[in-house]
């Protein structure tokens, strides 16, 4: 309930109105909750998630809508092309399925933004952090206070996102080097859901970017697009 509540607090207040006029018995309560259900589950808006400590919430400008404009192309979605900016502490997070955090420094949560990412992400919201190299040990610390009693765990190559509409057999795909380690695709779970994917030593982001901004090869920025677009869809999914 807290979920359907905080959603209620976002939606646009005409939409509302017009439905409150249905609350005049329990079936109609019933219609109404059903609304906002449906709502949520065809929402395919996402967002990029600002949050403080001075990192570089904003880096990697050309990525998150070059890989909206791929997975509407490919996976049928039909995300809005500019993607939204929304803090890590407003009640508009609950209005997207899926956030997106990236950057290369230091990350900080109030106890105030933890709790509400928690709530979003217990509440069915997905979470997609991709280091785009440096901000590791930051979020790390900060996760603690969202998830005090859980840890980062890394997904095997079975996990379900690596079998999308896209086949990744061999797990997370490598796209940068930095330090030469492998490419890690860590999640945090909640009673079997994965609600939280921090993808490292890969960047992600980096491959969706416009092609003159890194000169990637096209094989590598498709590799890129493609194992976004298996995040998104499993995020819509689950």
């Amino acid at each position: 309930m807290i979920f359907l509540n905080m959603i209620i607090i976002t939606f646009d207040y005409t939409i509302v109105r017009s439905k409150m006029k249905l609350l005049t018995s329990t079936s109609h309560i019933l219609t109404f909750l059903t609304f906002l259900i449906s709502f949520l589950v065809q929402s395919q808006d996402i967002a990029i998630l600002k949050y403080s400590g001075g990192g570089d919430w904003y880096s990697n400008p050309t990525a998150l809508p070059n890989l909206i404009q791929f997975c509407n192309a490919n996976i049928d979605t039909q995300i809005n092309a500019k993607p939204l900016t929304v803090e890590t502490g407003s009640v508009a997070i609950f209005q997207y399925p899926y956030l997106h955090m990236t950057g290369h420094g230091n990350v900080f949560f109030t106890q105030e933004e933890a709790l509400n990412l928690r709530t979003y992400l217990l509440s069915g919201g997905f979470l997609h952090i991709d280091d785009n190299y440096g901000m590791e040990p930051y979020l790390r610390r900060e996760l603690l206070k969202v998830f005090p009693e859980k840890q980062l765990e890394e997904l095997g190559k079975d996990h379900p996102i690596f079998n999308q509409k896209y086949k990744f057999p061999e797990g997370l795909p490598k796209i940068h080097e930095h330090d030469g380690k492998r490419p890690q695709a860590l999640g945090i779970f909640h009673e079997g859901r994965l609600l939280l994917l921090f993808t490292f030593e890969s960047d992600l982001g980096d491959g969706w970017e416009d092609p003159e901004v890194h000169n990637d090869p096209e094989a590598v920025r498709q590799t890129a697009l493609q194992m976004g677009a298996n995040i998104i869809q499993y995020a819509f999914k689950h």
